[in-house]
């Protein structure tokens, strides 16, 4: 996985402590209702499309961008699903990292779905009946960003 320059730089002065850093993760459907997923190379595992904001980005422009790096997909932004501060996670390096998290809902407006980095394995359009297994909170995104009538979720 390609670490972004700026945390690069930041990790050269603080080592592998804890670092806060905003993040985006977006659902994806095409306008048949299917799912956007990519098999991640670092898990193997079957996400949804997520990745790091730059410094300064707003977090629909971020998500976006991850998107089409990630799928070679265009996507428009459609709402908010959830706002989220994740526990401390420690990636396979031993950098520790608490995620701010924006999720959104996203729609397909064009591209062909294909591996587009090296941070995918696989690129794939699901059918709702047919997505692979998602982690706990991806399954729990994935279900409030179906149901269009769901508040965003924060906690307070």
């Amino acid at each position: 996985m390609a670490t972004p320059e700026f945390i690069l730089e930041l990790r050269k002065h603080i080592g592998h402590a804890p670092l806060p850093l905003p993040s985006v993760t977006a659902v994806v459907f095409d306008s048949d209702g299917r799912l956007l997923l990519n098999q991640r190379s670092d898990d193997r595992r079957w996400s949804l499309l997520a990745g790091v904001l730059e410094p300064g980005e707003q977090p629909a422009a971020g998500a976006a961008r991850e998107v089409f790096e990630e799928t070679a997909v265009d996507i428009v932004v459609e709402r908010i699903v959830a706002v989220e501060a994740l526990p401390l996670h420690t990636i396979g390096n031993g950098d520790q990292v608490y995620w701010f998290e924006t999720v959104f809902a996203c729609i397909a407006v064009g591209g062909d779905a294909r591996v587009n980095d090296d941070e995918s394995l696989q690129v794939a359009w699901f059918e709702p009946g047919a997505v692979p297994v998602l982690n706990e909170r991806q399954t729990r995104y994935l279900a409030m960003a179906r149901d269009d009538s769901a508040p965003p979720f924060f906690v307070a």
